[in-house]
């Protein structure tokens, strides 16, 4: 009789023990799961975040970089006369082009007025020479006649070499030193904002290890 009323309370114990050690298990497969969810989303956050990133210093490179390297400049598309090539807040990047190497079908950004500071870009149609000078009759794509004065070589700034749909709009709000203020800041904080998500999906990654790992203790036999 002694020996039966002993295994009584062995039994309750290992029913006990496999309870708690099965509920555990089941909230550390739920602590995973939900945490494997978190991780996924910081990961897209993470990926996201380091293409703008990517994104932004590609612009940066193509609007400031490369064209204070060949001496040219990034200008702003205001009117029509030139769609559908170049619409209005087309952004263009003009280089400087010798007079001579610049052909028929080129679009060339030029002084509307010798001397003055405005300027417009419209497409070579044909060469000239004039009293021993080369000068370029241009017009715009969307224009149905020539301009009406001939272009002088030194009226030209240059060529345009790549332009950017829409981007001219936001490098008119940008002039001067605020553009590169504003490239730097932005710069910064996507990158900034690109490690926080890194440093936290490798201790999220870390942390669904140890409760793997934990679960798979509790699971073992």
């Amino acid at each position: 009789m002694t020996a039966a009323t002993a295994s009584v309370p062995t039994a309750i114990t290992t029913t006990t023990t496999t309870t708690t050690a099965s509920r555990r298990a089941h909230r550390d497969e739920a602590r995973v799961r939900t945490e494997g969810e978190h991780g996924l989303l910081h990961s897209v956050g993470v990926g996201l975040s380091s293409g703008l990133l990517v994104l932004l210093l590609a612009v940066a490179v193509a609007v400031v970089a490369l064209p204070a390297l060949v001496g040219g400049s990034a200008m702003t598309v205001l009117t029509q006369s030139m769609e559908p090539t170049l619409p209005p807040g087309t952004l263009v990047v003009v280089k400087p082009t010798p007079a001579d190497e610049i052909a028929v079908g080129d679009v060339v950004t030029y002084q509307i007025r010798s001397g003055e500071a405005a300027v417009v870009s419209h497409r070579v149609i044909s060469k000239t020479y004039a009293d021993g000078e080369l000068t370029f009759i241009t017009q715009g794509d969307n224009n149905t006649d020539p301009d009406p004065e001939p272009v002088r070589a030194v009226q030209i700034r240059g060529t345009v070499w790549y332009s950017f749909p829409l981007l001219g709009w936001v490098n008119s709000l940008l002039t001067g030193a605020n553009r590169a203020v504003v490239i730097a800041v932005a710069a910064g904080g996507l990158f900034l904002y690109a490690l926080t998500e890194a440093v936290m999906a490798a201790r999220q990654h870390i942390g669904r290890r140890a409760a793997a790992a934990a679960v798979a203790a509790s699971s073992a036999p």
